[in-house]
């Protein structure tokens, strides 16, 4: 039998649980969102750590820091990003390299917006949170 830690929970059924409020389908409550983790994202040329990306799209030199979220990974003058992260942001490990571009704004359950980008050269859509700094016109 596997050693419970202090943090350890468990439901009715004995399987282990988080400790977050649940919605009756499984979802997290509403408010209950877990804080982004920090990621160390290789933005240079030579896939060294750097401050700031040049925008594929407008050329505009990018800031790393973004208000309201742990990395950015888009423009906040035209909105355009890169397709170079796999399932988790920051990994890079997606060979695409295309170019993204915004194609709608949607809404989480719980407020938060999100973009909705798709790659120019192989058609896939991801969906990104907005930053503070984002252009609400581009």
């Amino acid at each position: 039998m596997p050693r419970r830690t202090s943090g350890d929970r468990r439901d009715s059924a004995g399987r282990r649980t988080s400790g977050t409020r649940r919605n009756s389908d499984g979802r997290r409550a509403s408010g209950d969102r877990r804080p982004q983790r920090r990621k160390d994202v290789l933005h240079g040329r030579r896939g060294e750590p750097g401050d700031a990306f040049r925008c594929v799209g407008c050329r505009l030199d990018v800031p790393v820091d973004a208000p309201g979220t742990a990395h950015r990974n888009h423009c906040p003058h035209c909105l355009t990003s890169r397709h170079v992260d796999g399932r988790v942001p920051g990994d890079r490990a997606e060979e695409c390299g295309g170019r993204m571009t915004a194609l709608s704004l949607s809404v989480r359950e719980d407020g938060e917006w999100l973009l909705v980008h798709q790659c120019l050269t192989c058609g896939t859509l991801k969906a990104n949170r907005v930053a503070g700094d984002d252009n609400a016109l581009p």
